[in-house]
């Protein structure tokens, strides 16, 4: 296999990319998630908007840092001169590639014509994204799904259109708009995108990827050049390097350990502390450990005593109690 690259940014044979995720991929996140083997990875989604009034929490959201390069910062709007502009003020941060994000399907972005909205409206689409490449000289990718619904799943004329307008590279969510996230994500009509013999960037995959076993048939069975991984990374950013291992192996990883979640749970919380400040970086920290801690049995109180407590020391109290109670457990998954 040829290495894969976004214009000269190599990103190996097959990448594994970490999506971007609202609330969820912020610096302390990526930094885990770089450490235990994502190739690329993107910001948060930020309102073009938001950046052109200088909103405090998207301006904080282009917050990237050197060790987790090659990195995107991915935005979003409806309105094409706004997200020029977004462009425009993102470039300055100096990111390796500016993504557009295509693909959100919540009500409040996807009704205002934003994210996976802008699916009604290709012409728009298309024209927004040339308009995008004209304005920065860094690569341009996009992450988008099948379509609206199921009557509009025009995504194999969509990837090339958006190609022949500059991108250079694509990701695609097998599902769409009206899915949400239900129902099984459909990879035939990515492995479409990329059979296209006129399609000559990267494309890489997305959806229901949790497991080295999945990565690597679909890997095999729909031949795209790299896989995203979203939501089965979500308090479990060792995914990246067992899915690796796997493929270059056929075996799997031991699976992290009592002390090893520990850890790493207390480290990604002292970074969103760092990085949000003691309140918000307590209160963000609570979507993540349910999966930290996923498997363990008659876990149901610790965890309660998480989610509850907004005191930082008590929650370090809490995880040291759970590496002492639980070292001899063996995880269920």
């Amino acid at each position: 296999m040829k290495e894969v690259k976004i214009r000269n940014i190599a990103l190996g044979e097959f990448p594994l990319l970490l999506a971007p995720m609202e609330d969820v991929s912020d610096p302390p996140f990526r930094a885990l998630c770089k450490e235990n083997g994502a190739d690329l990875m993107y910001t948060e989604f930020i309102s073009s908007e938001g950046l052109i009034r200088d909103a405090a929490k998207s301006v904080q959201k282009l917050d990237i840092f050197e060790y987790e390069r090659p990195i995107g910062i991915q935005i979003f709007g409806s309105e094409i001169e706004s997200m020029i502009r977004a462009t425009e003020i993102t470039a300055q941060t100096n990111p390796d590639i500016i993504d557009i994000n295509y693909g959100c399907p919540v009500k409040k972005v996807a009704c205002k014509g934003a994210g996976a909205g802008i699916l009604q409206d290709i012409p728009k689409m298309v024209e927004m994204t040339a308009q995008i490449v004209k304005t920065t000289n860094l690569p341009v990718t996009v992450k988008t799904r099948l379509g609206w619904d199921d009557n509009t799943k025009y995504i194999v004329e969509v990837a090339e259109r958006l190609q022949d307008v500059g991108i250079e590279a694509i990701s695609i969510h097998g599902r769409t708009r009206k899915q949400m996230y239900k129902g099984e994500a459909d990879w035939s009509l990515i492995a479409e995108v990329k059979n296209n013999p006129r399609m000559h960037i990267p494309v890489f995959g997305n959806g229901d990827i949790d497991t080295p076993e999945k990565a690597l048939a679909y890997k095999n069975k729909y031949g795209v050049d790299g896989i995203m991984i979203g939501r089965a990374s979500i308090g479990y950013p060792w995914i990246f390097n067992e899915i690796k291992h796997f493929i270059q192996t056929g075996e799997h990883l031991p699976k992290p350990g009592i002390k090893e979640r520990v850890a790493i749970t207390k480290r990604h919380l002292e970074m969103s502390v760092k990085w949000k400040g003691e309140i918000l970086g307590v209160a963000e920290m609570k979507r993540h450990y349910t999966n930290y801690f996923k498997g363990i049995p008659h876990f149901k109180a610790y965890k309660t005593k998480l989610v509850t407590s907004f005191d930082l020391n008590e929650i370090r109290d809490t995880l040291d109690t759970i590496e002492m109670e639980f070292k001899e457990v063996d995880f269920l998954v």
